[in-house]
């Protein structure tokens, strides 16, 4: 089958790979020119993803690995193409977080205060008149890094921050979003979805966005993720938060992968954000989870097709290696590690399947750093004793031999010891 892979900015990129992997033909378009360097000699490459339609046709599947293509993909499937994806709604749910929190309550959900500000200012006013724990949440495509958890009953903390943001000219002029904070544990509830029904099972993940070890430092895209599935479809975690949105994904004919992340205590699930796309790292876990091939899933969820997802049981796990500027954005000449080959002659050839690229390319030499964001690449691994499985998955990451790599090397350790612990006293795990 033919697959034209659309994406921003390499969330889901080696998505691409393993489709190329399982006997696909494939076409890559990243819109970031400067990401298009990656997965050389591994995937072809197009600079203009709408010539290529009448290469994939409609008896192929385009696939949109991000959001805000909304009205583009609308425009496709009028045309009679399978495209996996969101929709002009999905991107709303999104990007309009004031909105977005609007739905969540129209759909029975308890929601928190929050609200969507046009300037800093505005924002730091609404503090010092609304005193309290806010957390900072950055809108449409801005730094990740701008999101910020208050600590300060008064907010003085959350001001602070706010202000220096106001200061600097790269981040002034970006749209934040304001929302109470919630203390318990935070867990994504997701699904994929074929624009008329659910299809497979129902995926539990706990993201770890703190960049250091002991979730201290900035916030980040993320670290590392825990994740699960299951296919009880009477957890109150699944009833309460997914499941009601069916009609409306329906309305806005979704189809693709579909998360609310909230945050959960002894009293209350309150929903934080929508993710109407592929996320990462989780994405790359989701290829550790699954037995079913990708080409399969993509074009059933594409086509409004049913499919019999086949997965693994067990808690899985997902950790980032990066390499400096990560986790800022801002590139330099001193962090630019671009051409460097990774070491994996340690690595047996059947655990190839637990190593997800990003910034990778490949030659005669071996496997080449072609990037310099620092997103290089994902170890993944799953397993039903949690202790072992993250052990495991460590232990390959150490045989992987990165110059300068950094990475936390706790991910799991808190779900262990704290967070599991909780989900099973509240009843939202068995």
């Amino acid at each position: 089958m033919r697959f034209l892979f659309v994406s921003t900015d390499l969330i889901a990129g080696n998505l691409a790979n393993l489709l190329v992997q399982e006997g696909h033909e494939v076409k890559l378009f990243v819109e970031e020119r400067d990401r298009r360097k990656n997965f050389s000699g591994m995937v072809q490459q197009t600079e203009d993803w709408k010539k290529e339609l009448p290469w994939v046709g409609h008896d192929g599947v385009i696939v949109f690995d991000d959001s805000g293509y909304g009205k583009e993909q609308e425009m496709l499937r009028d045309a009679g193409f399978a495209v996996f994806g969101g929709s002009s709604g999905g991107d709303d749910l999104e990007f309009e977080r004031e909105s977005a929190q609007n739905i969540f309550k129209e759909h029975g959900l308890d929601v928190v205060p929050s609200k969507d500000f046009p300037t800093i200012k505005e924002a730091v006013n609404f503090i010092k008149r609304n005193p309290d724990f806010w957390v900072i949440k950055q809108n449409n495509h801005a730094p990740k890094s701008m999101n910020y958890v208050g600590q300060d009953p008064k907010g003085f903390d959350v001001i602070s921050v706010l202000e220096s943001y106001a200061s600097n000219d790269l981040l002034k002029k970006e749209k934040i979003t304001l929302q109470k904070r919630v203390f318990g544990v935070e867990i994504g509830i997701g699904r994929y979805f074929n624009g008329s029904n659910w299809v497979g099972p129902i995926e539990y993940n706990v993201e770890h966005k703190k960049f250091l070890a002991g979730d201290l430092g900035p916030t980040t895209s993320e670290m590392g993720t825990i994740a699960w599935y299951d296919d009880d479809e009477e957890n109150i975690l699944y009833k309460k938060v997914i499941q009601p949105f069916k009609d409306y994904l329906q309305k806005i004919n979704f189809r693709g992968d579909f998360e609310i992340n909230c945050i959960v205590n002894e009293h209350e699930i309150v929903p934080l954000e929508a993710t109407p796309r592929f996320g990462s790292p989780i994405v790359h876990l989701h290829s550790e989870i699954h037995d079913s091939p990708w080409g399969e899933l993509l074009s059933a969820v594409a086509r409004g097709e049913d499919y019999d997802l086949k997965w693994k049981k067990g808690f899985g796990i997902v950790i980032l290696m990066a390499l400096p500027p990560f986790p800022y954005q801002k590139k330099s000449a001193e962090h630019d590690y671009r051409g460097i080959y990774i070491d994996m002659t340690q690595v047996k050839k059947e655990e190839m399947s637990h190593i997800h690229f990003e910034e990778i390319s490949k030659d005669e030499k071996g496997y080449y750093i072609s990037d310099n964001r620092g997103y290089v690449l994902y170890v993944t691994n799953i397993g039903i004793n949690p202790e072992k499985t993250f052990e495991d998955a460590y232990d390959l990451a150490k045989r992987i031999v990165i110059p300068k790599v950094l990475y936390r090397n706790d991910i799991g350790k808190r779900f262990i010891e704290k967070d599991l612990p909780a989900l099973k006293k509240w009843g939202y795990i068995k």
